[in-house]
């Protein structure tokens, strides 16, 4: 049998918000509100954003490395369609994330809004094939909770 060059990788985030299913479910449905949280960040810049959250909708961010990064102005892009949306509960994604003209990765990931009597806990399974050259899955994971820290500054105001 022929080794593959793809790696496969499964990995769970759980964050608790204290706010309300609707309020962390805005945070994703909102074009200007998940650009914050999702698109910009100080080790790259978004030089285009694009979200049409609807079942079978897109979203697109076109990225340049920061200065402060191994590979400053390199290109990277991250493409997403919506899979399935239950509004307050679920939200299923298929992405790829591309730097230059090479695809990296694709990937299958689920957000549960799971509500508590402290607010929303979120849970986040990402479901990976990383390809030769990749950042790998535990870059992806660190990557996502970086992300996910974000979106709880954002919705701490």
């Amino acid at each position: 049998m022929k080794e593959t060059s793809v790696t496969h990788s499964t990995f769970v985030i759980e964050r608790s918000f204290p706010c309300s299913p609707d309020r962390v479910f805005a945070a994703f449905s909102d074009p200007a509100t998940k650009r914050r949280w999702m698109a910009d960040d100080s080790h790259r810049i978004a030089e285009e954003y694009v979200l049409d959250f609807r079942v079978g909708g897109t979203e697109h961010t076109r990225y340049r490395m920061g200065e402060n990064t191994p590979f400053p102005g390199t290109p990277l892009s991250n493409d997403t369609v919506y899979q399935d949306i239950v509004a307050n509960q679920r939200i299923v994604i298929a992405y790829t994330m591309t730097i230059g003209a090479r695809r990296m990765s694709a990937s299958l990931a689920t957000f549960e809004f799971v509500p508590t009597d402290d607010g929303t806990d979120l849970v986040f399974t990402d479901q990976g094939a990383y390809f030769e050259g990749s950042d790998g899955p535990q870059r992806r994971q660190d990557g996502w909770q970086s992300i996910l820290g974000r979106l709880a500054k954002v919705l701490a105001g």
